[in-house]
């Protein structure tokens, strides 16, 4: 999508996403600023350099903390659009420090759409929504009495059962802190439309992935472990919760989502941008394996008799009402025909070279968990979205940028920094 010598400022510019889009704009013309917080030693973020757009974007000090700062910014971006992707956005740090999320994620945005309507200025704004904010998604009679036994209610009750795939319709059950902050942030959103004028939009995107993940979110929590066990330095997978089921989407189609969401979306109106599939925890550690380069034959839980022959094998057929490939334990899963729990004590993962140990480790399950996250995009592919990557890409990708020894040498670096964030799904 062509940007040339539109002005476009980025917060959260230094961050996983923040950092793809700045480097797709820069290269499709746009005049990029991105917000950044002061930094002691004067380095320029890892994410920037490692595209090296450092030189591309200007950057303009401030957080969304400070609203004279986001006046500042305002001032000197001049922006004709705003791509709000500043956040707190890691759901277990969001329970350990909720107040910190609501300061960033709540007040922030507020902060940012006031300093908007203070100057006066008319930029279309993008607020970067997240699936979380649905939570609590009825796949079926049986999962919805399970959660009802699990969490005494369930508010607001499904009139439909399954919820799935998800519209933007869908009612909002939020699992976390930081999922709520995401709600609140989305509605004063469009509450500034209806009641300033406000050119706001929202964009629900779906799990993103990619190249540079934060090493404390599953899918890199997974790649890191798998690049480790090929290089000798650990000897089984540590993980939480395996039947989780969420819509992996790579990283460059949900910036292009983001676009065509702020150049062709209506204002006030919410999207969701996805990929129209849904995969296991478990089906993403075995894709994986086999990226890796170690064929999976079977799967088998250590404490009972759960064994799932090629449990990679394509499937096709229709689950919640949409076709889409996946793979023969996902359709299991997704059926309700198998699960897995700390009580299966782990599984043993047999492939044409290694075993490989599966661990579950109770201190990476959640409190309250979002079991299954399932996106009906039709609403966005009218404005011209496309899905362009599978899941296998993604895990390439991530597995490539593990395996580079720069990298690798900067994961290792960095352990003992992210190792109280890496409680994951």
């Amino acid at each position: 999508m062509e940007w040339d010598d539109i002005r476009v400022l980025i917060t959260g510019v230094s961050g996983f996403v923040g950092s793809y889009l700045a480097r797709d704009l820069v290269d499709n013309g746009a005049c990029v600023y991105g917000l950044v917080r002061r930094r002691a030693d004067g380095t320029i973020p890892k994410n920037i350099s490692h595209k090296k757009i450092e030189k591309a974007i200007n950057f303009v000090e401030g957080s969304l903390e400070d609203i004279s700062g986001l006046v500042h910014a305002i001032d000197t971006a001049e922006p004709d659009y705003i791509f709000h992707l500043a956040a707190q956005s890691f759901v277990p740090r969001s329970i350990s420090h909720p107040l910190e999320t609501a300061q960033i994620n709540c007040i922030g945005t507020i902060n940012l759409l006031e300093a908007v309507r203070q100057k006066e200025v008319d930029p279309v704004i993008l607020f970067a929504g997240t699936s979380e904010e649905y939570g609590l998604v009825i796949s079926s009679e049986k999962q919805h009495e399970s959660l009802k036994q699990k969490y005494g209610t369930i508010f607001p009750e499904p009139v439909r059962i399954p919820e799935l795939p998800i519209s933007e319709s869908n009612p909002f059950r939020p699992m976390s802190p930081y999922a709520a902050s995401k709600v609140y942030g989305e509605i004063l959103f469009r509450n500034y439309y209806h009641t300033y004028g406000l050119k706001g939009l929202v964009s629900r995107s779906f799990n993103h992935e990619g190249a540079g993940r934060g090493d404390q979110f599953v899918t890199s929590v997974i790649t890191r472990q798998v690049t480790q066990l090929k290089c000798g330095e650990i000897d089984q997978i540590s993980i939480g919760n395996v039947n989780a089921c969420r819509d992996w989407s790579h990283i460059d189609d949900i910036i292009d989502g983001y676009q065509i969401v702020a150049r062709k979306g209506q204002y006030g109106d919410v999207y969701n941008v996805g990929s129209n599939r849904t995969c296991s925890v478990l089906s993403y550690i075995l894709m994986s394996i086999e990226a890796s380069g170690h064929k999976v034959h079977e799967i088998n839980t250590n404490c009972s008799d759960k064994t799932v022959t090629d449990p990679l094998e394509s499937d096709k057929s229709r689950v919640f009402g949409v076709e889409f490939e996946k793979s023969k334990i996902d359709q299991m899963i997704l059926t309700d025909e198998i699960s897995f729990d700390i009580e299966d004590g782990g599984i043993l993962v047999r492939t044409d070279g290694p075993d490989i140990r599966i661990r579950f480790d109770p201190d990476r399950f959640r409190p309250s968990e979002v079991p299954i996250l399932f996106s009906d995009i039709s609403k966005v592919k009218k404005l011209g979205y496309q899905v362009r990557y599978q899941v296998r890409d993604i895990i390439r990708d991530q597995i490539n940028f593990f395996m580079d020894s720069k990298n690798r040498c900067l994961l290792t670096c960095s352990d003992d920094e992210n190792r109280s964030q890496e409680k994951t799904i």
